[in-house]
């Protein structure tokens, strides 16, 4: 099934014809068969489905994470499938913010020189005014001094989208962003990456097991043994939950 959308720019990211598959033999198992999706610039999208549809394997697909055996994708209009993988490691350092379930925070640094690091690493100076708008976005003005231990969960997840948003990416990917947070907490990241996307333009896909994560997102995507099934605009927890019980999940 093609899952697409029509915009008068260019998509954030795009796939085309994907495909991967694990093991041989009996082992074999397809992931992706042949998925075609198109993100809009600017809209935070869900990814869901059973365990085992391949809703993990997209995303690490789309954000250069794994490879893909055959297709095409494509992030801000580059073609990454036939990049080297020094190509890769710079175009997601520009291109791509990641928000895992853990914070990947270095223990040592401060929450600012955390949301630095990866232009640091990069050699390339931060633009001061973006950063003091992020800053003042996810409420972290009174916290760039702390380290890590000394944050909350909530807080140290609001320094990882900090990071992810700095370089103003064409997508951020995330993977479970409040799998390790509790609901009160994990509903405030969600609104932050809400109104990032809403606010700032940012384009945002999530992977969640999670139908109240997931409806936070301006659209949910469905799949279900390697392929798109099914899309929700609007989604609710209450029509995420109906749409996941018809996949089997």
């Amino acid at each position: 099934m093609t899952i697409t959308r029509t915009d008068i720019a260019a998509p954030a990211v795009a796939a085309t014809a994907l495909t991967k598959t694990y093991g041989a033999g009996s082992t074999r198992v397809e992931a992706l068969r042949g998925v075609d999706v198109a993100f809009e610039r600017g809209r935070f999208t869900a990814i869901m489905g059973p365990s085992g549809s391949g809703k993990s394997t997209l995303m690490h697909c789309l954000a250069g994470l794994d490879s893909a055996d055959s297709g095409s994708i494509l992030i801000g209009g580059t073609e990454i499938t036939s990049l080297t993988d020094d190509q890769l490691t710079r175009l997601r350092r520009d291109k791509v913010g990641f928000v895992f379930q853990a914070f990947n925070l270095v223990p040592t640094l401060t929450a600012e020189q955390n949301i630095l690091l990866p232009l640091q690493l990069a050699g390339r100076k931060h633009d001061a005014a973006w950063l003091a708008t992020v800053v003042e976005t996810l409420g972290l003005g009174g916290r760039l001094a702390h380290k890590p231990h000394e944050l909350s969960g909530g807080q140290q997840q609001r320094v990882a989208v900090a990071r992810a948003l700095l370089t103003r990416p064409d997508v951020v990917f995330g993977d479970e962003p409040t799998g390790n947070l509790d609901t009160r907490t994990g509903a405030e990241v969600l609104s932050l990456l809400r109104s990032s996307s809403r606010e700032m333009g940012q384009t945002i896909i999530m992977v969640t097991h999670d139908p109240a994560a997931a409806s936070y997102a301006d659209e949910v995507l469905l799949m279900r043994d390697g392929e798109l099934v099914g899309a929700l605009a609007d989604p609710t927890p209450e029509s995420v939950t109906a749409a996941l019980a018809g996949l089997g999940a």
